[in-house]
C-alpha cells in the first residue's frame, strides 16, 4: 500500500508541490501518494488528528506553518529557532515538525559555489521567508548580516534572537553597503509585477552574488541587474526543489545527492 503525503495550507491551487514530489517519486523508483490538503485554521487540530493516523508527512504552508507547532510533539531546533515548521513527519512515537527552507537554502548556496562563512550578506525583506534564509546564514558564521526593511522601528526583533549579529537597516541605507551576498526575500518581481526590483542597479553591482527565492520569472529585474553587473545570479528554483527533497530526506531517512535536486528542476523548468 503507498504511503501518503501532502501538503497542508489554505488555498494551494497554484502549488508546484504536487508536480515535485511526483517527479522525486518517478525518478527514485519510491512509492507515494502526494495530495493537496487544503485545510481552514479553525478545523487544523481535527486534520492533524485524521493526518496521525493515515499519513507518513506532510508539508506546511500559509496560513498553518505556525499555527501547526502547538499540534506537535516535537520540533527540530532549526525550526524552533526560525519560529515556523513547514515539514512534519508522523511515526508512531509523534508528529516532528522540522524547516527545510533552510536546508534548501543552505543547499542552493552550496550547489552555486556561494559562501556564507566570514562573508558580508544583506537580506531584503523581513518576512517568514527570511526567517530560515538568516538562521542559515548565522549557523555558517556569517560576517556581517544587514537585514533591510522599509521601516527600521517596527521590525520584527526575533531575528536578533535567531542572529545577534544582525543589523536592522532601511533600503536608503543599504545604498552605502557593499558585500558578498544579497538575497531577495521579499515578493517584489513575483509575476505578474515583473518590471519592479526591491532595490537599484547600483545595490545589485555591489555584491559579489544576488540571489532571489522568486522562481517565476526565472529571471526577476533584480537578477537581470547583478548579471548585467557581471555578478553571479541565483533564481528560487533549486531551492524549491532542494527543500521538497529535504523533506523526502526526512521522510525516507535517505540522503539524495544534488544531481536529482537538478534533474527535478530541469524538469519544472519546461512548464514555468
Amino acid at each position: 500500500m503507498e504511503k501518503l503525503y501532502g501538503l497542508l495550507g489554505g488555498k494551494l491551487g497554484h502549488s508546484l508541490s504536487p508536480q515535485i514530489h511526483r517527479l522525486f517519486f518517478a525518478y527514485t523508483g519510491r512509492s507515494g501518494q502526494y495530495n493537496l490538503l487544503e485545510t481552514e485554521l479553525e478545523t487544523l487540530p481535527q486534520r492533524m488528528q485524521e493526518l496521525r493516523r493515515a499519513y507518513a508527512g506532510c508539508n506546511v504552508t500559509i496560513p498553518h506553518k505556525l499555527h501547526v507547532m502547538p499540534l506537535l510533539d516535537k520540533i527540530a531546533p532549526e525550526a524552533a529557532a526560525i519560529g515556523a515548521v513547514n515539514t512534519i513527519k508522523f511515526t508512531g512515537d509523534g508528529a516532528w515538525g522540522y524547516n527545510t527552507d533552510y536546508f534548501g537554502f543552505g543547499r542552493m548556496l552550496d550547489y552555486n559555489e556561494i559562501e556564507a562563512a566570514g562573508r558580508t550578506a544583506a537580506v531584503l525583506g523581513t518576512g517568514g521567508a527570511a526567517r530560515a534564509v538568516v538562521k542559515y546564514l548565522a549557523d555558517q558564521g556569517v560576517g556581517r548580516l544587514y537585514l533591510v526593511t522599509r521601516d527600521v522601528s517596527k521590525a520584527d526583533a526575533h531575528f536578533l534572537e535567531i542572529a545577534p549579529m544582525a543589523q536592522f537597516v532601511d533600503y536608503q541605507t543599504v545604498r552605502a553597503l557593499q558585500g558578498d551576498l544579497l538575497v531577495n526575500c521579499t515578493p517584489v518581481g513575483m509575476y505578474p509585477k515583473m518590471e519592479a526590483a526591491p532595490v537599484g542597479a547600483e545595490i545589485s553591482a555591489a555584491f559579489s552574488a544576488s540571489v532571489d527565492l522568486i522562481y517565476n520569472p526565472a529571471q526577476t529585474l533584480f537578477l537581470r541587474q547583478a548579471q548585467a553587473a557581471g555578478r553571479k545570479a541565483v533564481n528560487g528554483l533549486f531551492m524549491l526543489v532542494a527543500q521538497a527533497v529535504a523533506a523526502q530526506e526526512i521522510w525516507q531517512g535517505e540522503r539524495y545527492d544534488s544531481g536529482l535536486i537538478v534533474r527535478i528542476m530541469r524538469e519544472l523548468e519546461q512548464t514555468l
